[in-house]
Formats: C-alpha cells, sequence, structure tokens
C-alpha cells in the first residue's frame, strides 16, 4: 500500500510542476498567411494613419495676474511664471476689459506649440469672497432667538377600577 501511495504522490508532483513549465513558456503567435488574407494589409496602413493624427489636446486652466492684454496676445503670470496665451479664438474678448494686476482665470490648450485660450474670465478678489463669508455669518445671527416652549401639562393619575 505504501507502495502506490509513493507512485501516485510522485505523478502529482510531476504533473504540478510540468503544468507550471508550460504556464511560463512564451506563447508562438500564429503566422498569418500572406495570400490568404490580403485585405489585413491594407487595413494596417490605415491604422498607422490614425495614430499619426494628433489626439485632441486637453482643456487646461491658468490662474494668475494679467501682465499684458492686447487684441493679439494675452500675458498673464503667476508663481511659477509668465505664459502668453493667443486670443484669436475667445469670443467676446476685448483687451481693455483687462488691466495689469487683475487676477483671471484661463481656459486653454496646447495647439502647434502655442497656448491657445478659449476663454478668459476676471477672478473674484480674495476680499470680496471674505465679505460676502462674513454677511452670511451675520445674518444668522440677526435673527430672533426661538421663543421658549410652553411647560407641558401635568399627567393624569392613573385611573382607579
Amino acid at each position: 500500500m505504501k507502495k502506490v501511495l509513493m507512485i501516485v504522490l510522485a505523478i502529482l508532483i510531476s504533473v504540478a510542476f510540468v503544468t507550471t513549465v508550460f504556464a511560463q513558456a512564451p506563447k508562438e503567435a500564429p503566422k498569418p498567411a500572406a495570400a490568404d488574407k490580403p485585405a489585413a494589409k491594407v487595413e494596417k496602413p490605415a491604422k498607422a494613419e490614425k495614430a499619426e493624427k494628433p489626439a485632441k489636446a486637453k482643456a487646461k486652466t491658468f490662474t494668475g495676474e494679467v501682465v499684458k492684454a492686447d487684441a493679439a496676445a494675452f500675458v498673464a503670470k503667476d508663481k511659477k511664471g509668465e505664459m502668453t496665451f493667443d486670443v484669436s479664438g475667445v469670443k467676446g474678448y476685448k483687451a481693455d476689459d483687462y488691466k495689469a494686476g487683475d487676477k483671471v482665470v484661463v481656459k486653454y490648450a496646447e495647439k502647434d506649440g502655442k497656448m491657445m485660450a478659449s476663454a478668459i474670465k476676471k477672478a473674484a478678489a480674495k476680499k470680496e469672497k471674505k465679505e460676502k463669508k462674513e454677511a452670511k455669518k451675520e445674518a444668522p445671527a440677526k435673527a430672533e432667538p426661538a421663543k421658549p416652549a410652553a411647560p407641558a401639562a401635568p399627567a393624569a393619575p392613573p385611573a382607579k377600577k
């Protein structure tokens, strides 16, 4: 009986090691026959052309102060440095609306090495935000305090049988 158990155990261990070796072996890619699928050759260049097209640029935001604003370019700076934006695509942009030192938020995308602005908005000053918060805090303080509740009626004595 011991010999049979030893043989079965040896077979199980062998199978376990052999399967791990097969799992680690790289699979060979099947080679497509060139004569069987001529349409496949046509699709590969089409995929290559699609890969060459530049992907749409992500819209980014920039927050800083105006340095210079004119009809063709908009220059703003932040802690990291100055950035120049092309404003030809911004609807309703007027250089006269912005002066040096104004806080602005610029939405832009990089195209062909240029920063193309899509929207420019003046940012609210920090003082105005603080004033609004203080006004909200004061408003509840002005409200009258709630009236005290009327005392409850005394409990009725239990009924006797």
